[in-house]
């Protein structure tokens, strides 16, 4: 493999050559027949091609050649920059609709325990010349990570996760569905709403819960707790606490898998906000976060003293530097037009950058305190189709600017929701303008990245802005 992209390049590590050759070695045991390569798009959806066992040998190190236009893509799958032409926008090295190469993380190699002798690894995306693709998000959250390596710290992150299984009742796939996007499902409720953490309904799913339980676990994800949550239909799953991008890595291969084991089972699952459903409630993804010293494995977040919030000024900071870019973070944290749905006063989603301790009303909610080594802050402003390399970079460029800056939150919200504080973006639109409103964050993520990104969200809200909704058939059919 001397001349491979990997070592050409110098893409891996010592340690990520190990591991490569372990997971060689289980290939010619015959434990594998087919490996997925997968890579985080700029939506967070998981795409790649799957290789036969002789193949994916091989690819390890030489890579795998996927199109370019895979980055160009809006949530319908449209490609929504010019490709064949000299106008628009165009990004070197992904002209004429050429390749780029994905080169697979080896450390994240799993086998799917659903999958018949199938094994899944993560992959980073790279140009010909094996420069890293400027506008990868994992590339964005690992240059995140770097910048707090520089403060001797760890990033710990705990996810807490919505979202709804259904039981799937027509697939609706009849020729005259198939589109872009096709038509949705028809489904049906496994639970009615409003019985929160009742242990019958809990026991009532205990099929689904089992499923999903030994499955993910059998994954090797630190499943920590299954829970009904309060809307018909809907569940929470939270996850013991991980380490820099481990975290984005865990939520990435979650929402995969848990749509790939429900549709197996005739169940069909969904991390959108607000489904239309009636008497729905949302799901929210809450990001419980704080830093952790390397040298000692101390939780710099934790106070000293019974005095204050709950927070060292570490983590006053950090939690100063949230609550001031709030605004112009809530696009990574809720990147869909679907998302906005759930902004409401007194709906336990906030309505402002606000932050209080131990209040879920509030965006932040404060946790812990003197010799609490679990003291964190838990960021409820996001949903569960974030991509969760650009939702956990945000947060990590927006607190460490709190950190070096000094910045203060100001005093605890005991009213989160009648507290005077910035109100968040009411729209997809609103929250794109709100972003390029904030030049440290454009700064910190990439600028020519923001500008990359809110041209395939401007795309979207454009496609939704031309379709004539139900509320306004309703509204003046009849009317006018």
């Amino acid at each position: 493999m001397m001349n491979s992209f990997v070592d050409r390049h110098g893409l891996w590590s010592d340690e990520q050559q190990r591991q490569a050759r372990d997971l060689v070695g289980r290939i010619d045991a015959g434990e594998i027949e087919t490996l997925r390569f997968m890579f985080p798009d700029q939506h967070g959806i998981l795409r790649g091609k799957t290789l036969v066992a002789s193949a994916a040998r091989d690819a390890l190190w030489s890579g795998v050649n996927l199109t370019s236009t895979l980055l160009l893509k809006d949530t319908s799958h449209k490609t929504v920059f010019p490709v064949f032409n000299s106008g628009g926008y165009q990004l070197d090295g992904l002209r004429g609709g050429s390749d780029f190469t994905v080169v697979a993380d080896p450390a994240t190699f799993k086998i799917l325990p659903w999958a018949y002798k199938t094994g899944w690894v993560l992959c980073d995306a790279y140009l010909c010349d094996g420069q890293p693709w400027p506008f990868s998000s994992r590339h964005i959250m690992q240059r995140a990570i770097q910048r707090l390596d520089e403060h001797g710290l760890d990033f710990i992150a705990g996810l807490e996760v919505e979202f709804h299984v259904f039981k799937l009742d027509e697939a609706r796939m009849a020729l005259a569905d198939s589109g872009q996007p096709g038509t949705p499902p028809e489904v049906s409720l496994l639970t009615h709403g409003y019985q929160y953490l009742t242990e019958l309904r809990y026991d009532r799913v205990d099929a689904l819960m089992e499923l999903l339980r030994s499955q993910l676990q059998a994954l090797g994800l630190p499943l920590h707790s299954l829970e009904i949550e309060y809307g018909p239909s809907q569940f929470e799953l939270t996850f013991s606490p991980s380490c820099g991008v481990a975290a984005a890595d865990l939520m990435i291969l979650l929402r995969s898998a848990i749509k790939q084991i429900c549709q197996r089972n005739g169940y069909h699952a969904t991390f959108m906000c607000r489904p239309r459903i009636p008497n729905v409630m949302s799901s929210g993804w809450h990001l419980h976060q704080s830093l952790r010293r390397k040298s000692d494995g101390v939780n710099v977040f934790m106070p000293h003293d019974a005095e204050g919030v709950g927070l060292s000024q570490v983590g006053l900071g950090y939690l100063a530097g949230l609550k001031e870019h709030a605004c112009g973070a809530a696009f990574f944290a809720s990147p869909t037009i679907n998302g906005y749905r759930r902004y409401r006063p007194f709906s336990l989603a906030p309505d402002r950058a606000a932050w209080a301790r131990d209040n879920r009303a509030a965006m932040l909610r404060v946790l812990g305190g003197p010799g609490q080594t679990a003291t964190r802050i838990e960021n409820r402003i996001g949903e569960p189709t974030a991509n969760p390399y650009l939702y956990m970079a945000s947060q990590l460029f927006s607190g460490l600017h709190g950190i070096e800056s000094r910045l203060d939150p100001g005093p605890s919200a005991d009213a989160p929701y009648e507290t005077p504080a910035a109100l968040l973006p009411r729209s997809l639109d609103e929250a794109l303008h709100c972003l390029r409103e904030d030049t440290h964050l454009c700064d910190q993520m990439g600028a020519s990245f923001v500008d990359y990104l809110c041209f395939i969200k401007e795309a979207e809200i454009a496609r939704f802005n031309l379709e004539v909704t139900d509320w306004e058939h309703r509204e003046y059919f009849d009317m006018f």
